[in-house]
C-alpha cells in the first residue's frame, strides 16, 4: 500500500522536486516507512534523495535544492514484508540500459521464479528482498534485448508487454528512463490504483502528473484526469512539443477488473475518487449497511436503550461511524482524542510496540463513556491487539457495555498484494467465530460488515468485482500457497534478525542459514555525496 508519483513539467528550466514533495504530503497516509525522489536534469543525469522516515524528514530544504530537472518520480513506502532496511527505500535504479528508475506500489506473487530467471538467464544481480527491484530488472532486461543506443515509444511498449507477461500480482508503477521520459502502467486486474492528469499553464503548455490517488491531482491543479486502465500504459516524453502528447496503449489484455476493496475501507483518503467511485460516499454507505446489520441483533430491531452512543476509532472510521449513528438514531460522540504526533500503529512490526502505542496515540474521555453502552466503530479488525486495548480503555473510562463494529468483514487470510497485515495465524479472525473474536478482544459483541454489503457500497465504477482474498482466501491471481509460505518465512526471518540485533534471545532451533542474509542498511545506487544523502 505505497504511494507513487511521477511528474513532467513543460518548462524545461523549472525543477519538479517541489511539486513532487507537495504531492508526497498528500499521499503520506499511504506509506510512512520511507520516502524517495529521483529527478532527471536536462542532460539526462539523475539526482536522488531517499531514506527511512516521513517525507518531511527525508526531503529537507538542503536536499531538495540538489534535486534538479523538470521530470521526476516519488515513492512513499509501506513495508510489505516487514522490512525497514534503508536499502529497500524506493525509487530503485539500474544504470543499464539507459538508466532507469522505478517506483512500484503492490506485490508480485511469482517473485521466486522471477529471481531465478534474473539470476540464471539474464544474469542481473538483485541486491534486496524487494519484488520492486525484481520488476525493475525484468523491465530493464527486456529493454536491453533491443541492443540499441536509443529506444522509442514502440520499443518501450514492447518491453512493457513482455514484462507484464512475465510478472504476476498487483502493480501500479511509475518509471523514468534518463533523458527520455516518464512511464506509468497498471496490472491487468487493476488491483492497485493509478491516475493520469493534465494541467494547462498560462502559456498554453501542459504539465503531466501520474499519482496513486485523485486528491493529489485535484490539489495541485490537474483538473483533467482519468484512471489508467488495467493493463494500460502511458509514456510522457521529457521534452515534448505539439504532436508529441503522452501516448497511451493497452499493453496487455485486461483481465477481470478487481480493485482491492481495502482501498475504500481504509487506505485511500476520503476525498479521493478511485476508478469512478467516491471513497467518501462508499464509507457513508458502509455506515448505513452496518446500522442495518446491528439492528437485526436486537429484539424488534430496536437499539433504544441498548446502545447509548456511537464512538469512532480515529481516524478512518469517522465517516462510517457518523452515518451509522444517524441511521440508528443514536448520538454520535468523539470519545477518543488522538495524539497526531504519533505514527500509525498499523505499520509497527512488533506486537509489544503496537500495544503500548495505542495508549500513546489515543486517550479516552471519561465523560463520553461513563455509565453508557457504547458502540465503537472501526474500519477493520486485523490482529485484534489494538481493538482489545481500545475496548479496555473504554471500560476503564466507565463504559457499561462495549460493542465493537467493523466496516469490513472478518479478516481471516493474508493480504498478498501489497499490505503487510500479519502472518495468517496472527489474525484475530483466523479460525475464530465472531463470538470468539468478541471474547478475544473483550467486547460484549462484535458486529462485522457482510461481504456482499461491502461490495455493494463500493460499486458504481467500471470494476466488475473486487479483490477480497483477505476475507475469503480466494485471490484474483489464483492459488498462491507457495508465495504465502515464502512471505511468512521472510517476515519471520526479518523479525529474528531484528531481535538478534537488539540483543534479544533467538530460538535455538532456527536454521543458521536464516541469519546469513542480513539486509544492507544503505543502497548500492546513485546516492549523491555529502549532506544531500538521506540515510
Amino acid at each position: 500500500m505505497c504511494g507513487i508519483l511521477g511528474c513532467v513539467l513543460a518548462n524545461q528550466s523549472c525543477n519538479v522536486a517541489p511539486e513532487l514533495f507537495e504531492g508526497a504530503m498528500f499521499l503520506q497516509h499511504r506509506g510512512q516507512d520511507a520516502a524517495g525522489i529521483v529527478t532527471c536534469g536536462q542532460r539526462g543525469r539523475l539526482y536522488q534523495c531517499k531514506g527511512n522516515g516521513m517525507a518531511r524528514d527525508v526531503f529537507t530544504q538542503a536536499r531538495m535544492n540538489n534535486l534538479v530537472g523538470n521530470m521526476g518520480i516519488t515513492h512513499l513506502r509501506y513495508p510489505t514484508a516487514g522490512s525497514s532496511a534503508g536499502s529497500e527505500a524506493q525509487p530503485f535504479y539500474v544504470n543499464s540500459p539507459y538508466g532507469i528508475s522505478m517506483s512500484h506500489n503492490g506485490n508480485l506473487v511469482n517473485s521466486a521464479d522471477l529471481r531465478k530467471y534474473l539470476d540464471e538467464t539474464v544474469h542481473r544481480h538483485i541486491n534486496t528482498d524487494s519484488d520492486s527491484e525484481l520488476l525493475l530488472n525484468i523491465f530493464a532486461a527486456e529493454l536491453d534485448k533491443f541492443n540499441k543506443s536509443r529506444v522509442n515509444n514502440t520499443d518501450v511498449f514492447s518491453a512493457l508487454r513482455e514484462t507484464m507477461t512475465q510478472i504476476r500480482g498487483a502493480y501500479a508503477v511509475v518509471a523514468m528512463i534518463a533523458g527520455y521520459g516518464l512511464i506509468g502502467f497498471r496490472d491487468p486486474n487493476g488491483i492497485r490504483p493509478l491516475l493520469f492528469g493534465e494541467r494547462e499553464n498560462a502559456d498554453g503548455t501542459i504539465d503531466y502528473l501520474i499519482a496513486s490517488e485523485s486528491v493529489v491531482l485535484k490539489a495541485q491543479g490537474y483538473n483533467k484526469f482519468r484512471d489508467i486502465a488495467p493493463g494500460e500504459a502511458v509514456i510522457i516524453r521529457k521534452e515534448y512539443t505539439a504532436g508529441q502528447e503522452p501516448e497511451f496503449k493497452q499493453v496487455v489484455e485486461p483481465k477481470i477488473f478487481t480493485p482491492d476493496i481495502f482501498e475504500y475501507v481504509y487506505f485511500a483518503r476520503p476525498d479521493s475518487v478511485m476508478d469512478g467511485v467516491s471513497v467518501y460516499r462508499s464509507r457513508i454507505e458502509m455506515g448505513n449497511k452496518l446500522a442495518t446489520k446491528i439492528r437485526k441483533y436486537f429484539p424488534n430491531n430496536d437499539v433504544l436503550g441498548e446502545i447509548d452512543v456511537v464512538i469512532p476509532v480515529p481516524d478512518t472510521a469517522r465517516t462510517s461511524a457518523l452515518q451509522c449513528a444517524v441511521s440508528l438514531n443514536v448520538p454520535y460522540r468523539e470519545g477518543f482524542v488522538k495524539n497526531r504526533y504519533i505514527g500509525r500503529t498499523f505499520i509497527m512490526p512488533n506486537q509489544a510496540e503496537r500495544r503500548s502505542s495505542v495508549r500513546r496515540k489515543l486517550n479516552a474521555m471519561e465523560s463520553e463513556f461513563k455509565g453508557r453502552n457504547v458502540l465503537l466503530v472501526d474500519d477493520s479488525i486485523v490482529r485484534g491487539t489494538t481493538s482489545k486495548e481500545i475496548v479496555i480503555m473504554a471500560r476503564e473510562a466507565g463504559a457499561k457495555k462495549v460493542f465493537f463494529a467493523s466496516c469490513a468483514p472478518p479478516i481471516r487470510y493474508n493480504h498478498i498484494y501489497g499490505i503487510d497485515l500479519a502472518d495468517t495465524k496472527a489474525l484475530v479472525g483466523f479460525n475464530r467465530t465472531e463470538k470468539e473474536i468478541a471474547e478475544t478482544i473483550g467486547a460484549d459483541e462484535v458486529f462485522y460488515q457482510d461481504l456482499g454489503d461491502l461490495e455493494e457500497c463500493c460499486r458504481g465504477g467500471p470494476a466488475e468485482k473486487f479483490e477480497v482474498g483477505v476475507f475469503t482466501g480466494e485471490y484474483v491471481t489464483g492459488i498462491e500457497d507457495n508465495y504465502i509460505q515464502e512471505l511468512e518465512k521472510i517476515r519471520a526471518q526479518n523479525q529474528r534478525i531484528k531481535d538478534a540485533n537488539k540483543g534479544l534471545s533467538v530460538d535455538s532451533c532456527i536454521d543458521a542459514s536464516d541469519m546469513v542474509d542480513v539486509k544492507a542498511e544503505v543502497d548500492i545506487s546513485i546516492y549523491n555525496t555529502g549532506d544531500y544523502v538521506a540515510n
